[in-house]
């Protein structure tokens, strides 16, 4: 009976914080773009709350294309699919992953317990496999006919990249290396550890990273361990930040801060510019605060906890700093509020057709934090010159049916070998592939 009454009780709870709270007053499209409209805050008591219930896919759905697009299933079948790495070869690495087992002493008491009913809600509640899947088309026809395991007993592994010979993993707490030869569908070898990754309670778990062109760096992102510093910044050391790792030498160096939770990392077609997708603050209202995705600097710092899309002062925080307010850097493009934009994939290789040659994709995992519900679907930003211009436009819907159920939310993105659009999808349990219209 105890149980019982305690989910009952969950249930209760969170009927009624997705009752609560407000409603937003702008267009998703208002929080978008280089000069989004940022309105006053509108902190409630009671934050809003307003998840899509992960259902899955009915037999034979399929997300929806946009005019001139097709899409297919990749793969489907997976547990929990988030992110997506192309070999040279063409064989295509799925992580399938999730949050890591949090230390006992990380519980936040309510606040932290409602978050779990959130996140089981959304479907982000699974045990990760702790594992990532090689899926090879070997006939070219967009569909994998075969797939193996290639690494297993990971610890919540996402990121991955290939440079020479070695298989590059991030894991929640580390950067680790795996000797890899082409075609090989299984390694056995015991992976290196290459540098150690903040972890601990992993407000945000995922820990992305790409390797510099040359192939003599590492990127490496890693995201903060709470919504804004609420705990203190001593539990923030080394997070909410870009991590450089020269390859040669073993030293590493933050190349860029103040991003509250950078996922989703590419390349500029000039090769030498790093973008990133930024998950934003929550609890500041519908409306504010959009996430983005920018060029990074090399010690630049764009303002979280402090400031957010330059110098709008976040007054939650204490104490403050005005003297890092004062230099946080404006983002390049604003990816809408609460839409949880992960998945970042410049479309070089890509053939689609017009006008989805020139710009970045962007997987949006979507809301919990926005009534009504944001993201839930894969964007184009169209660039010129190396540079976003003009609006964002949609490449994938459909993920939510006409109940507001999420039949699958939108992760990492990756351009296949053949020169389609691949969609992690980690409620669907699918990749899915989208091509040129017949």
């Amino acid at each position: 009976m105890p149980i019982l009454r305690i989910m009952a009780a969950a249930g209760l709870a969170l009927a009624a914080l997705s009752a609560c709270g407000e409603m937003a007053t702008l267009p998703v499209e208002a929080g978008m773009g280089p000069t989004p409209q940022l309105p006053a805050p509108n902190p409630t008591t009671v934050p809003t709350v307003k998840t899509a219930k992960a259902v899955g896919w009915p037999p034979g759905a399929h997300p929806i294309p946009a005019s001139g697009l097709a899409v297919t299933a990749f793969a489907d079948g997976l547990d929990h699919p988030r992110w997506l790495y192309v070999l040279p070869n063409g064989d295509v690495l799925v992580a399938e992953t999730n949050a890591p087992p949090k230390p006992e002493s990380a519980s936040g008491g309510l606040k932290d317990w409602v978050a779990g009913l959130v996140m089981k809600r959304a479907g982000a509640r699974t045990l990760s496999a702790n594992r990532i899947t090689l899926l090879r088309d070997a006939d070219h026809d967009g569909i994998a006919e075969t797939r193996s395991v290639l690494l297993e007993g990971l610890n919540s592994p996402f990121g991955m990249a290939l440079v020479g010979d070695w298989l590059y993993v991030a894991n929640a707490d580390a950067v680790v290396r795996y000797p890899y030869r082409a075609g090989q569908t299984r390694i056995d070898a015991p992976g290196e550890k290459v540098a150690d990754l903040p972890a601990g309670i992993n407000h945000h778990w995922t820990k992305n990273l790409i390797a510099s062109p040359d192939g003599g760096k590492l990127y490496v992102s890693v995201g903060s361990n709470s919504n804004v510093a609420e705990n203190g910044m001593e539990i923030e050391e080394g997070r909410a930040a870009i991590w450089e790792i020269d390859l040669a030498s073993g030293a590493r160096r933050l190349y860029a801060t103040g991003l509250r939770n950078p996922v989703g990392m590419a390349w500029a077609p000039d090769g030498k510019t790093l973008w990133t997708a930024v998950n934003e603050r929550d609890e500041l209202g519908s409306d504010l605060v959009p996430d983005y995705m920018t060029s990074v600097r090399d010690g630049g710092f764009y303002g979280w906890p402090y400031s957010y899309f330059g110098q709008h002062v976040d007054t939650r925080v204490t104490p403050q700093r005005p003297d890092l307010v004062a230099r946080a850097i404006v983002p390049d493009y604003a990816l809408g509020p609460h839409t949880a934009s992960l998945g970042l994939a410049w479309s070089g290789g890509a053939r689609l057709p017009a006008p989805y040659t020139d710009g970045m994709f962007v997987g949006q995992h979507g809301s919990w934090n926005r009534n009504p519900r944001s993201g839930y679907k894969v964007i184009f930003v169209p660039f010129s010159q190396g540079r976003p211009d003009g609006p964002a436009r949609d490449v994938l819907t459909g993920f939510l049916n006409e109940s507001g159920e999420a039949q699958g939310r939108p992760v990492g993105v990756a351009i296949d070998r053949q020169g389609g659009l691949l969609v992690a999808d980690d409620v669907g349990n699918a990749i899915w592939r989208v091509g040129a219209a017949p």
